[in-house]
């Protein structure tokens, strides 16, 4: 098990909602052998199990085992889990970006064309900014109402901020069971074969139509370099 035991921790003071991510996979080595660090840096696509923990208005468990997503609601009086968000899903398109505008002049250029893209008034546009600086939060409303998060790489942080095991990995096996779509704005997020335990990676999940159109831009951006 991979876990981030407190994802938006800075939130904590400021009494906004924080979570955990875990992360299951079978082991690679012998059982009853010591574990060894090759256990833990296997590809998402190798995940068992993945969940999260949301603590706001209400306790929310939310996990998948690889056939489907389920949430379930803490009964405080009860002491108990119950479902109460049997198979949830990403709508294909959402009206929700999440990304901290407040770095867009280090976010690379196919990124700075994505968010101006989200503003322009056109079609179903401009679409809502609503960004917490918690992934669980972020990603929790964005799968109920339809979005999509970003947290790209930087001129400051050129692999991003998010680690790949215990941040990424669980979040893309839940939203790809969701119907949404994970990627590092070019590869699938569970295809990327991790080489160090806290390993970072740029972060682009949501629902799917939302993403295919953020790395439409990033590629756009690349090939004119």
């Amino acid at each position: 098990m991979l876990i981030d035991p407190l994802d938006g921790s800075s939130n904590i003071d400021v009494n906004v909602s924080v979570g955990t991510i875990f992360s299951i996979y079978r082991r690679v080595t012998e059982p009853g052998t010591p574990v060894t660090l090759a256990d833990f840096l296997q590809k998402g696509v190798n995940q068992i199990a993945a969940g999260y923990v949301v603590y706001g208005s209400s306790t929310m468990i939310v996990y998948t085992t690889g056939n489907g997503v389920n949430g379930f609601t803490l009964d405080p009086s009860l002491g108990t889990f119950y479902l109460s968000h049997p198979d949830m899903t990403f709508s294909k398109k959402g009206k929700i970006y999440s990304i901290n505008e407040g770095n867009y002049f280090k976010f690379p250029q196919g990124v700075k064309d994505y968010i101006k893209y989200c503003q322009k008034e056109e079609d179903d546009r401009p679409y809502t900014s609503r960004y917490i600086g918690s992934l669980v939060s972020d990603f929790h409303r964005n799968m109920i109402k339809g979005g999509i998060y970003i947290y790209p790489s930087t001129s400051q942080s050129p692999s991003g901020k998010l680690r790949l095991l215990y941040e990424c990995n669980p979040m893309a096996f839940l939203a790809e069971q969701a119907g949404g779509k994970c990627t590092d704005g070019f590869n699938r997020i569970l295809e990327i074969q991790p080489t160090e335990l806290h390993q970072r990676v740029p972060f682009f999940c949501g629902s799917f139509e939302m993403v295919e159109k953020a790395e439409e831009f990033m590629r756009n951006a690349a090939e004119q370099k």
